[in-house]
This record gives structure tokens, sequence and C-alpha cells, in this order.
């Protein structure tokens, strides 16, 4: 896509990534801008010195509201004619197991992750087709790519993200639509300080001696250190995605960070087995996984029950045989 000007519509925009790519879009690029947020968090964008102008909007959005999703798409497009880019910025992770989640954190995870995009590029394609031209990028994550334990439904909501953006990249290239996955993995922010924990898996990570303890104990500082220790900045992804934006042939996929390469060459080229065998034995504090029982205490026993009591003895009756009919 050449670099004159076009609309480019971010969510999530007021944290981490999502401030950092409206931050390099205002200096680098001279594209029109429609940065949303949740209304509660608007007034982070005046903190990081971003105002309404001329080509930049600021709007409102919870992606998981379908109204406020219909309402966004038309602001913008009533403001800026169309949007021709389309960045699904917009995250939310959980840390939980499985078996610590309930019903409304799995739907709210899946809500922001995979719902929200999806139908926001459903609501901005007709007028993308109609003009034949337009990008949607759509950041996944590493844990679209591989499945980390405490991590199951973001990594259930990405691998669902990535599994609709590749049937899109097919379904709506004819059209001149180009369809791309950012995919960063650790990367050196705050970003892992916002992770939500079911009220389960809070429970858990502070009972010792909960079954699920050990995997949130060594868990949980470990992604920590990762995050820290991580080359990625916000502002380096961030870059990577203007270049997507401008590239005229951007690929499907586009890791962003060095262990997200590592990760995808390891799932190519290692068998298997080997592959997973490999990562469980990576984890940490693995050995120490199931000390505690893995069932509930079990209820004490019932008292046994009383020996059945045996009916009175009767004597027969006396029978005169003689009395009775013969055949």
């Amino acid at each position: 896509m050449a670099r004159t000007p076009v609309t480019v519509m971010v969510t999530g925009a007021t944290t981490g990534l999502g401030r950092a790519l409206a931050g390099r879009l205002l200096r680098d690029t001279p594209h029109r801008l429609v940065l949303t947020a949740r209304a509660s968090s608007l007034p982070r964008f005046a903190e990081a010195g971003i105002a309404e102008s001329e080509r930049v909007a600021l709007v409102p959005l919870d992606v998981t509201r379908p109204a406020q999703r219909r309402a966004a798409v038309a602001a913008a497009e009533a403001r800026f004619g169309a949007v021709d880019v389309l960045v699904n910025n917009a995250g939310v992770a959980y840390r939980s197991v499985l078996e610590h989640v309930s019903e409304r954190d799995f739907l709210d995870q899946m809500d922001v992750n995979y719902v929200g995009p999806v139908e926001l590029a459903r609501l901005v394609l007709p007028k993308m087709r109609a003009r034949r031209q337009g990008r949607i990028i759509n950041v996944s994550s590493v844990g679209g790519m591989m499945a980390m334990p405490t991590m199951a439904i973001y990594s259930a909501s990405k691998f669902a993200l990535e599994g609709a953006t590749e049937s899109l990249y097919y379904e709506v290239r004819p059209w001149g639509i180009h369809v791309s996955l950012i995919q960063p993995g650790f990367v050196h922010s705050e970003s892992f300080e916002h992770t939500r924990l079911t009220a389960s898996s809070e429970r858990s990570a502070d009972d010792v001696d909960d079954a699920y303890h050990a995997h949130y104990e060594h868990m949980s500082p470990f992604i920590a250190r990762l995050m820290r220790v991580a080359r990625a900045t916000p502002d380096s992804i961030a870059r990577r995605i203007v270049r997507t934006i401008h590239r005229r042939r951007p690929p499907l996929r586009v890791p962003v960070t060095i262990d997200a390469w590592l990760f995808g060459y390891l799932r190519r080229f290692l068998p298997r087995s080997f592959y997973h065998w490999l990562l469980y034995r990576s984890l940490p504090g693995v050995r120490r996984w199931g000390e505690t029982p893995a069932l509930p205490a079990a209820a004490p026993p019932l008292a046994p029950p009383s020996p059945p009591t045996r009916p009175p003895h009767r004597t027969p009756l006396a029978v005169d045989t003689r009395s009775l009919p013969r055949p």
C-alpha cells in the first residue's frame, strides 16, 4: 500500500502496543487515524499527548458491545469516508487452568479476543469490497501458535482468531483485500501485570494445599521473568505493524519477536511427539506439579448398615388335606 493518506482504525489504542502504534502512525505516516478505547479509558489519550485533530478521531468502543462496534465504524465512515485499514489490537488475557474457568470467564475471553475482532472485520468488509482494496490486521500471539499451561482460554481465543483470519485471507483476496496476523511473543512491557485471574485460579494461587497451586506458583513468575528480559518492546512491534500496513503483498502471518520465530520453526521441523515432550520437560517446576491431591478430600465414610432383621418365626398352619377336593 502506497504511503498516501488512508484511514487506519486501531482498537485498544490507549495502552501498550495500541498506544505505541498510535504514536508511530502519528509521527511517521500521513494517515488519518480512528483511535478507539473503552469510554472509561479515553482520558488516557491526553496523558499520551494524543488529541482530536483534523486527522485524528478518538472514538469510544467496547469491542464486546455490538451497538458500540456499529457506532464506531459508522463514526469512522462519517468522518473520513471509509476504514481502509483495520487493526484489531484490543485484547485481554486470563491466567487459569481449564478446570478453574467458569463459563462467564470463557465467554468474556472469547468476546474480547475473537468475537470483537471478527465482528469489526465483518462491518468494514462491505466497503472494502466495493472499493476493491483494504487491509485487516489482527494482533494474535505466540499463544495462538502454541498453548501454555495456565493460559488455556487465552490460547483458545487466539487459536480461534488465527483460524478465522486464515479463512478470511483466502475469502477476500479476489477483491484486493489483504489480511495479516501479527504474532508477538514475550514483550518487555507491563502487560503481564494486567493478566486477569478467575475466582478459582486466584484461590488456588493463594492456597498451598490446592491441587493446582504449583502450576501458578511456577508459571506466573516464569512468564514475568521472560517479559522482563525480552528485547521486543511495544514500539518495536508497532514499527513492524506499520511496515506490514505499507507492504504491497503482506504475508498472512508476521512473527514479530525472536521467540515467535523460534516456536514457529520448532513446530515446523521437530517431530510432534518430541516437540511436546521437550516443552513439557521445560516447564518450570513441573516435577512438583501434581504433588497435592488431585481430588477434594473424601467425605467421611457412612455408618455401616444395620444387619437385616429376621422376621419372627411362625409355626406353619396345619391343613387337613382330607377336606380338600380331589381331582
